[in-house]
């Protein structure tokens, strides 16, 4: 009896030393550019695990893109919260942020390399099974994680949250290998009904497993409790709870359909 106890006494603390661990690692785009990764991932699960790639919002890489690397750790995941600006660099100002988005993306295949150093930094780390991959991005990073859809960037799945959807390159047909999963403000003022309209002939021009999801009454950012902070900048953005908390959930669902997983931890 004593020795059950105490087996079930060590089970216990090894379970509860058990947590998300992370780690920033610096890594080196094509172009010579320094990069800073945020790594997030489970302790507690053995081996490896289906890998994540999150893209941030036109701010950079800030808190708000490294909470979200721990939430998909906290569901099983290994996650990379990738840099596409160079040196970790993030703002809190408008200006500065729309700089850094437009040098960003001026260069199609700069920024294609960026996103794809990131993607080889979460390939190279060992709780990552590189036969599963995905990415999801906001804002700005939803633009990217599309972009890199349409040009046939190795991931089983994408995932834009409130972002861009208009681009300059147009998938075609067969060029699109991931499965597609948009989650849109039905308020969100900064996206035009002929971009939204544009997408959707699009994907099922070019053959895409797309899925469009429109959520009532969320505008522009509405998945970051921070984004009512920017409406004193002039910006129409707001979260909204009820389309945070949804969209999360179609997230969830459709990693767990895609990848043949069943994942049993919610993080919010």
């Amino acid at each position: 009896m004593r020795h059950c106890l105490f087996g079930l006494l060590m089970v216990a603390s090894l379970t509860a030393n058990a947590a998300v661990q992370t780690q920033e690692i610096p890594y080196t785009a094509a172009d010579g550019t320094q990069m800073k990764g945020y790594f997030a991932y489970d302790d507690a699960i053995d081996g490896p695990r289906p890998g994540i790639v999150v893209v941030h919002e036109w701010w950079g890489l800030n808190d708000y893109a490294k909470r979200r690397a721990r939430d998909l750790a906290e569901l099983g995941y290994s996650a990379l919260a990738i840099d596409m600006y160079g040196e970790g660099k993030n703002t809190e100002h408008p200006k500065d942020a729309m700089a850094f988005m437009q040098t960003a993306l001026k260069d199609a295949d700069a920024a294609r390399n960026r996103f794809v150093a990131g993607l080889d930094l979460l390939k190279a780390q060992p709780q990552t099974d590189t036969a599963k991959l995905g990415a999801i991005g906001y804002c700005f990073g939803g633009k990217v994680v599309l972009d890199m859809a349409r040009q046939g960037v190795p991931l089983e799945g994408v995932v834009s949250f409130h972002g861009a959807l208009a681009t300059q390159t147009r998938a075609v047909p067969g060029s699109i290998k991931a499965r597609v999963l948009v989650e849109h403000g039905s308020e969100d003022s900064m996206i035009s009904t002929d971009d939204i309209a544009a997408l959707n002939v699009e994907m099922v021009k070019a053959g895409a497993d797309y899925q469009f999801v429109n959520l009532p009454g969320a505008k522009h950012g509405f998945s970051n409790p921070a984004a009512d902070t920017h409406q004193k900048d002039g910006l129409d953005v707001a979260y909204q709870k009820a389309a945070d908390e949804r969209s999360w959930a179609d997230m969830q669902r459709f990693f767990e359909q895609t990848f043949g997983t069943a994942q049993t931890t919610a993080a919010q």
